[in-house]
């Protein structure tokens, strides 16, 4: 996998006008690469997508079978989050302004999804323990 997907992150903050940040995390919510915040505000942003997919996925499970989360929109004051399932075990996280276009965001997150998935999955982690080793 690639270190750094930064500039595919930038690339579509520059394909969408509007697009204010985006954060390519693990389903758990480790930010993996960010574009347009710190660090800080990227874990934050990461740790806080996590709970949603998950919160979202109980939802569809109890009320619809759930077929896992596809995505997910709020629409929070001046802004628009927006968090897609971005390939095996990888969610992609976005802020915008209220003025952007949410199909053509939409599209073009699911777009970068299905481009290029082997950038973008997140091998699942081993046991910690395997025979009573750690």
């Amino acid at each position: 996998m690639a270190e750094d997907l930064t500039w595919l992150l930038s690339r579509l903050s520059e394909k969408v006008p509007g697009t204010r940040s985006a954060v390519l995390l693990s389903a758990d919510g480790i930010a993996k690469s960010w574009h347009g915040l710190d660090q800080d505000g990227a874990e934050t942003l990461a740790a806080m997508a996590s709970g949603l997919c998950s919160l979202s996925q109980q939802v569809g499970t109890r009320f619809s079978g759930g077929e896992g989360v596809r995505q997910v929109l709020a629409e929070l004051g001046d802004i628009i989050l927006f968090v897609t399932a971005a390939s095996v075990g990888t969610v992609l996280a976005v802020l915008a302004s209220r003025e952007v276009d949410a199909g053509i965001l939409s599209y073009e997150m699911g777009r970068l999804s299905t481009q290029i998935p082997a950038y973008l999955a997140t091998p699942a982690r081993q046991q910690a323990a395997v025979n009573g080793n750690w």
